[in-house]
C-alpha cells in the first residue's frame, strides 16, 4: 500500500509543549441558561468552586514551541515544504489506521481460517484498488512520510502489518520491492528524535495552528 515512496528528512528539535488547564477545580456537568439584553438564551457550561456556580469553559491544548531558526532560505522551503506533505500525507495514515482496526475487529466474529483468509485477500484488493490511484500522486518524500506515519498512527510498522494480516511471505515481497525505491517498511517514527519537527508540525496541523 505505502511502498512507493521516498523520504529522507532528519531534523533534531526539542518539541517544549505546555498544555493549558483550569487547574484543580472540581467541575460538573450542570448547565444553567443565561439570557442576554435581546431575550436569546445561551446554555452555559457550570461548575461548582469553592460553594460558587461559576461558568466552566474548557480550553483547547496550545502547544508552544521554540521558534524556529533557519539557516538559508532552502532549509526555509523544507521546513514549509513538510508542513504541506503532512497535510497531505497525515488524513491517509489516519485512514489505514481505521481500516486495520474495522479488518481486525471484523475478523474476530468469523469463525474459521480459510473464511478470514478469504475476506483478507478482499480486503488486499479493496485497499490496492482504493488507494493506489493515490500513492501513485504522492511523491517520494510523501511515501516514506506515509510508512513512518502509519508506525504513528498505529504503533507497528507497515512491515509488522503487513506480516500479521497477510503473512512472512508477503511482508518479505513488499519489503523487497520498497528497498528498490530506497525506502523501508520497517521504520519507525521517532517523536522525540530524527522525527522531532515531523511531530512538531504535526501536533499543530491537527491543532489547526498551521
Amino acid at each position: 500500500m505505502v511502498y512507493f515512496c521516498d523520504m529522507n528528512i532528519r531534523f533534531n528539535i526539542v518539541i517544549l509543549i505546555v498544555f493549558l488547564s483550569l487547574g484543580s477545580l472540581t467541575c460538573h456537568a450542570q448547565r444553567q441558561p443565561e439570557t442576554d439584553m435581546s431575550g436569546s438564551i445561551y446554555l452555559t457550561p457550570m461548575c461548582i468552586y469553592n460553594g460558587d456556580t461559576i461558568p466552566y469553559v474548557k480550553l483547547p491544548t496550545v502547544y508552544i514551541f521554540k521558534p524556529l531558526k533557519f539557516k538559508n532560505k532552502r532549509e526555509m522551503a523544507k521546513y514549509y515544504k513538510l508542513i504541506r506533505d503532512v497535510k497531505k500525507v497525515l488524513p491517509i495514515s489516519k485512514e489505514i489506521n481505521r481500516a486495520i482496526i474495522e479488518t481486525y475487529e471484523y475478523l474476530q466474529t468469523i469463525p474459521t481460517e480459510k473464511e478470514r483468509q478469504k475476506h483478507l485477500k478482499a480486503v488486499e484488493k479493496g485497499l490496492k484498488e482504493q488507494y493506489t490511484p493515490r500513492m501513485k500522486k504522492l511523491s517520494f518524500a510523501q511515501g516514506k512520510l506515509l510508512i513512518k506515519l502509519v508506525d504513528r498512527q498505529t504503533n507497528s510498522t507497515s512491515y509488522e502489518l503487513v506480516k500479521a494480516f497477510m503473512g512472512p511471505f508477503k511482508a518479505g515481497f513488499y519489503q523487497t520491492f520498497a528497498a528498490l525505491f530506497g525506502a523501508s517498511l520497517k521504520k519507525q517514527y521517532d517523536p522525540t528524535g530524527d522525527d522531532a519537527l515531523t511531530e512538531r508540525v504535526i501536533l499543530m496541523v491537527e491543532n489547526g495552528q498551521l
